[in-house]
């Protein structure tokens, strides 16, 4: 991901600061999205779908995002669903970080 350009008020509540990566992003903080993403949702398969740990949603704006999308639109694309259950895997089990190999102690 790109680093960050520029932090924006939310959009929303006019407190929060709110990192941006892109001057397309809508600029809305984490409590916004949360409330906006804490609807009760009827399908039982998207139900136990997004069953994940609060903290998940909280950290990773990717995540609000496609819930976000479900909610509006009461479906997701196959694409959408794989994505979500890899980052959802991914943030169950973070891969450890390798550490950096000095080059020069290599050519010893």
């Amino acid at each position: 991901m790109a680093g960050p350009k520029f932090k924006q008020k939310c959009a929303i509540c006019k407190d929060n600061m709110v990192i941006m990566f892109s001057r397309r992003q809508f600029p809305i903080c984490s409590d916004c999205h949360m409330k906006q993403i804490d609807k009760p949702i009827n399908d039982p398969k998207f139900k136990k779908f997004f069953d994940i740990p609060i903290e998940f949603y909280e950290q990773n704006s990717f995540l609000r995002n496609i819930k976000q999308s479900y909610i509006r639109f009461e479906n997701l694309s196959e694409k959408q669903i794989e994505a979500f259950k890899k980052t959802v895997e991914d943030m169950k089990n973070p891969k450890p970080k390798e550490e950096p190999t000095d080059k020069k102690t290599e050519e010893k």
